[in-house]
Formats: C-alpha cells, structure tokens, sequence
C-alpha cells in the first residue's frame, strides 16, 4: 500500500488557510483520500467550534504533560496559547494510505518539514498587510493587544514565504481555491 501524502498549510492570521482547509475537505474528489490534522489547543473554544472537530481542546497542564511524554509532531505557543499536532494521529493516517493536511503556523511548518522532508508545503498570504488587518477586524475575534500583535507576528511570518514549495497570494477566494485544489489533486495523482 503506498503512503498517503503531508500537506503542510500555512499563512499569518487572517490568510484565509482555515477557511480554504475546509472547502477543500468538503469536495467529494478529496473524500477518502485527504484527512485534516485536528490540533490540540489550551485556547478558549470560540463560538461555533467543536473538541474533536475544530480543536482537541485541552488544560494547558495537559498540553504540557503531553509535550513531556513525546506525545506531539510540532508544537508552539503562539500569542497567549499552546497548539500542537499529534504525532500518533499524523502517522496512523498516512499508514493507512491516506493523506493528512496540516493547517499549522510557520514554526511548526518548519518542524515538521525537518521530520517529514517530502511534506507538500503550501503557503497562503493575503495580497497586503492592509487587506490582512482589515480581514482580522472584521473577524472580530481579538482584542486590540491581540491584533497587533498578529499583525506583527504575520510581517514575520511573510518574509518565511520563500521556504515553501508553493506560495498562493489569497488576493480573490475562488481563484486561491482553484490553485490549492490543483496543487493537492496534482500531488496526489503523483503518489
């Protein structure tokens, strides 16, 4: 049986990765083939969001505990919280033939890429810093010492561009979505 395919997904805050994570794992050509990676998190559950689905959202006493025990791919603290990937889950789902998309920042990109060589790593930026902050406020999920901090951490995270095998600039949403469906399809034909 061959081994399924890591994606790797990134992009700053506001890029729109999450939202093109979930039209891609809603089309039928994917069903089956193509899994997302769930992260555990020690954030606050936002409106709508469910544990298991969204987010395994866990104490970060346990997040810590799991970190010790060797129990994730990548983890981070990003701003105020803990996420990472667990490791078990990554390698039971690429065993069994099928792929796994990560939806991860930048750091734990680049951990992973270290683990996994031959990830599909794709990043997703928006057309500006502008268009970016405009897209957080309207998202209206931080506070103010929170947006700026993303928008500082996103300038970052945008020079870290270069190191991914594809760059889509999120300029127009169904433009952006035809070329992450063409990349994956195309690496999964390839396997």
């Amino acid at each position: 049986m061959k081994k399924g395919i890591l994606f790797i997904l990134s992009g700053p805050s506001g890029s729109g990765k999450t939202t093109l994570t979930k039209k891609l794992l809603n089309q039928k050509k994917f069903k089956g083939k193509l899994v997302e990676s769930v992260s555990a998190t020690t954030r606050p559950r936002r409106r709508g969001e469910t544990h298991g689905r969204d987010y395994f959202f866990i104490s970060e006493k346990m997040f810590k505990y799991k970190i010790r025990a060797g129990h994730f791919l990548e983890w981070e603290k990003v701003f105020t919280a803990y996420y990472g990937t667990l490791q078990k889950n990554v390698r039971d789902v690429l065993s069994k033939g099928k792929s796994i998309l990560l939806c991860i920042d930048v750091k734990g990109a680049r951990t992973v890429v270290r683990k996994f060589p031959q990830a599909c790593s794709v990043f997703i930026q928006a057309p500006s810093m502008s268009v970016l902050k405009e897209r957080l406020i309207e998202r209206n999920t931080e506070n103010s010492r929170e947006l700026k901090l993303r928008l500082k951490t996103a300038q970052k995270e945008m020079k870290e561009a270069k190191q991914y095998e594809f760059v889509i600039v999120n300029d127009n949403f169904q433009t952006a979505y035809k070329e992450l469906e063409k990349i994956i399809w195309q690496k999964l034909k390839e396997r």
